[in-house]
């Protein structure tokens, strides 16, 4: 009997199993709420320090069998110059119109009037996208 009071109580010094347990979740949580903030840091400073040219097409227009007129949006850097791809497509759907259009316009945001011609009768038009182009 004497050697069972000697023995310390379980648990009542040092750390128990639970405790180390819960220390290791808190070190991995903490490493992993560091790798998420770190990309959140990332991602922001590279979505403000690309320069991306955005367009859309806001309408279009079918004036003859030969012409189509188009109002495009862009938004870019100021300096940045931009080239947009158009293509009109017939009522079949076969390409009847492509033409790259350039803006070399020291705005960010802007909207201008294009017209492309035709080799047929447009039923549609779209903007196939936008890119960054060199000056000169």
């Amino acid at each position: 009997m004497a050697a069972e009071r000697d023995a310390l109580p379980e648990g009542r010094y040092g750390r128990s199993a639970d405790e180390r347990a819960d220390r290791k979740l808190k070190i991995v949580g903490a490493v992993l709420g560091a790798a998420l903030l770190g990309f959140v840091g990332w991602a922001g400073v590279h979505y403000i320090t690309s320069s991306e040219v955005t367009g859309q097409l806001t309408r279009s227009k079918t004036m003859s069998d030969t012409t189509v007129q188009a109002v495009v949006e862009v938004r870019k850097e100021k300096d940045a110059v931009a080239v947009c791809t158009l293509r009109s497509l017939g009522a079949d759907g076969a390409e009847v119109a492509r033409k790259d259009v350039t803006f070399d316009r020291r705005e960010d945001h802007f909207s201008q009037l294009v017209e492309i011609r035709t080799t047929a009768h447009a039923s549609a038009t779209e903007l196939e996208g936008c890119r960054t182009a060199s000056r000169g």
